[in-house]
């Protein structure tokens, strides 16, 4: 780790964490009440008035969202706008026509203008014309992280220097020192850097987690670093120690949540997955229990073209053969190449 120190961006540090321990928990739902990627009460009328073309009440959501600094849930409802707007154009281009210069607007139009250049072999070339967009998306409202989130993905979807994106890095961090999603955008920007950045990973999502408060989706980063890792099947090996000590964190967070709360669900699935190749089945099932019915398409849409299907099928073999071996290909090790699987939202899944 010291010989690479030098070549790391320099919002890098090395820390060490400490163990948690998960608290047991019951049984999930049954098989016909999972659901995948389940607006929360929130969002899901607003999905609903988007289905018949209506906008003012998604402007509305981020308006109120964005004035009470509820940054994590201003960016998952981007996200979700966005993903709506990408099968719905006529939706987001009617919104856009009415009010071309409100901040929601401006954020979804740059997240969508991303999405949609991420999967193309001219990415790079592409993403150099959306610049213009984030930045009129930043400028809407200094005080919002989630442009600069969006900036994040952006920038290493083209390629962008150390420099350039440790000065983005920074803005976003003073706008919101915990913002999850600016952070596994500096996650996967690290990762991306060199072929044996599994240590550097563990080193920033350590630190990042001991300085979040015990209730942020922060904690959970190092489990982010560590499916990172175990997904890759490159680079040097990382202890099973720091494997299982990023676990533990990503278990006590998510233990401060009730069970079947769809807030954490995306946390939880990605736990889940790395709890099971670390051959944790009495922690899976206990996670299991807290996701209830609430199965996301990351990371199970990585790995199959059917999420919720596959899902399904670790559900039932973690029921139901105690400490059994899992069947080759149901808990994979890697997952398939970007542009296949789950290859489209690869800009900024977590």
């Amino acid at each position: 780790m010291v010989g690479t120190m030098v070549a790391l961006p320099p919002f890098i540090r090395p820390t060490r964490m400490t163990k948690r321990s998960a608290r047991p928990a019951g049984r999930p739902p049954t098989g016909d009440e999972i659901v995948l990627d389940a607006p929360d009460a929130r969002l899901s009328p607003v999905l609903v008035g988007a289905g018949r073309g209506e906008y003012r009440a998604a402007a509305d959501l981020l308006a109120t969202t964005r004035a009470a600094a509820e940054w994590e849930n201003h960016d998952r409802y981007v996200r979700r706008l966005a993903a709506f707007a990408r099968s719905r154009p006529e939706w987001f281009e009617a919104w856009r026509a009415h009010a071309p210069e409100d901040a929601g607007t401006l954020l979804v139009g740059a997240q969508l203008a991303v999405d949609h250049a991420w999967p193309s072999p001219a990415r790079t070339e592409l993403l150099r014309e959306v610049s213009p967009l984030i930045t009129a998306a930043a400028r809407a409202d200094d005080r919002d992280p989630v442009p600069w989130r969006v900036a994040l993905d952006h920038a290493r979807g083209s390629r962008a220097g150390h420099r350039y994106f440790g000065e983005l890095w920074e803005a976003a961090v003073r706008r919101a020192p915990h913002h999850y999603g600016c952070h596994v955008a500096a996650l996967r920007y690290l990762a991306s850097f060199r072929r044996d950045s599994h240590d550097a990973c563990f080193d920033f999502a350590e630190r990042a987690a001991q300085d979040a408060p015990a209730d942020s989706p922060v904690q959970a980063l190092p489990a982010r670093a560590g499916f990172g890792y175990l997904t890759d099947g490159r680079g040097p090996e990382v202890p099973r120690a720091r494997l299982h000590a990023a676990a533990d964190r990503a278990i006590a967070f998510s233990a401060r949540f009730p069970a079947a709360d769809p807030w954490p669900a995306e946390i939880r699935n990605k736990l889940l997955y790395v709890l099971l190749r670390l051959d944790r089945w009495e922690d899976a099932r206990a996670e299991l229990y807290r996701i209830g019915p609430y199965a996301t398409s990351f990371p199970w849409e990585r790995f199959a073209e059917d999420p919720l299907g596959h899902f399904l099928q670790v559900r039932e073999h973690l029921l139901t053969a105690a400490c059994a071996p899992a069947p080759a290909g149901l808990i994979p090790v890697s997952p398939a190449p970007l542009g296949e699987h789950g290859g489209h939202a690869a800009a900024g899944d977590h």
